[in-house]
């Protein structure tokens, strides 16, 4: 990475930082773009250089994350059921979120505004998953590898939808294992 790029990489972080710090003692809707360039030292124009919005702030991937997920599914031997892949690499990235997932939910559930948001935490990734499959898919096969990443994601959900409040992230973690087990396909389609 260049000079120029980890210069970025640190405003982007520095922004970042300082905007769930603000989110965290002060609320979402009470937390203006004005205090979150004042916290992290940047200009209002760097700050939209960086991030659409607040929204995008609590919902964007760290630029360096697509390299970590890439890592997670190129890992992955190509003869491992597509199944035990997908259950890897669900439970991996997930598991790289366990810093900010549990704020981006209280937040979600504090703010109206974040609460009728269309992203969530895990949109890009679950793109480049689908792309994933897709690519290690024989042809023929494209029916039962569409229903496994499906029936994968849905367990994601499911173990996200469920999950107390009081329950912490080990909780969640270990929800999520039990509804991968619970979804795993009884046969591949053919």
């Amino acid at each position: 990475m260049s000079l120029r790029e980890r210069k970025k990489l640190a405003t982007w972080r520095a922004i970042r930082t300082a905007a769930l710090r603000l989110f965290e003692e002060q609320g979402y809707e009470a937390t203006t773009v004005e205090q979150i360039v004042a916290a992290a030292n940047v200009s209002r124009a760097t700050f939209f250089n960086y991030f659409a919005g607040k929204e995008a702030v609590v919902f964007d991937q760290d630029p360096e994350e697509r390299g970590a997920w890439q890592a997670l599914m190129d890992g992955r031997p190509a003869d491992e059921p597509l199944w035990d892949s997908l259950t890897v690499i669900l439970t991996g990235f997930v598991e790289s979120l366990r810093d900010r997932m549990p704020l981006q939910r209280r937040l979600k559930a504090q703010s109206p505004a974040l609460a009728q948001s269309g992203q969530n935490f895990g949109e890009a990734f679950f793109t480049e998953l689908r792309k994933w499959v897709t690519s290690r898919t024989a042809p023929g096969a494209d029916l039962s590898a569409t229903l496994q990443v499906n029936l994968a994601l849905a367990a994601v959900i499911t173990a996200y939808d469920t999950w107390p409040d009081d329950e912490p992230f080990d909780g969640f973690l270990r929800r999520l294992e039990r509804c991968l087990s619970a979804g795993r396909p009884a046969v591949a389609i053919g």
